[in-house]
């Protein structure tokens, strides 16, 4: 859990295009602190830094207590989805988990250029995987 929330740290910080100083300006959260959370060297990461951190990249608070070991997933199901439209996964019809990467893609603000490269990079990679899955 803990490798986990560190690289979506990481890639929250990386999408936002900040460093690690920056973050420590905006919320308080010492840049050491910060390089151990996306190092994956902080065992027990500190709730109230997560809370500053999930309100500065956007995302739920409950999504990265949950990757930090505090929370399990039924937890999260609760909680995140009351007041959200469900989606469905495959078969069950239960709301489908929105990973921290996505909240942060979903709230990154990007122009229309930037949303057609986002999709032809996915359309690549999807594309590129069914090549894969066939070989």
């Amino acid at each position: 859990m803990i490798n986990r929330l560190a690289s979506e740290l990481k890639q929250l910080r990386e999408i936002r295009g900040c460093s690690l100083r920056q973050v420590e300006k905006a919320t308080g959260v010492s840049n050491a602190y910060l390089s151990q959370l996306e190092r994956g060297d902080a065992a027990r990461p500190s709730p109230d830094k997560l809370a500053r951190l999930a309100e500065f990249y956007d995302v739920p608070y409950e999504q990265l207590m949950e990757l930090a070991g505090y929370l399990g997933s039924s937890a999260i199901g609760v909680s995140r989805y009351a007041a959200r439209p469900r989606l469905i996964s495959n078969s069950r019809a239960k709301p489908a988990k929105v990973s921290v990467l996505r909240e942060a893609m979903m709230s990154a603000d990007l122009s229309e250029d930037e949303i057609g490269m986002v999709a032809d990079y996915i359309a690549f990679i999807k594309a590129r995987r069914k090549k894969h899955s066939r070989q």
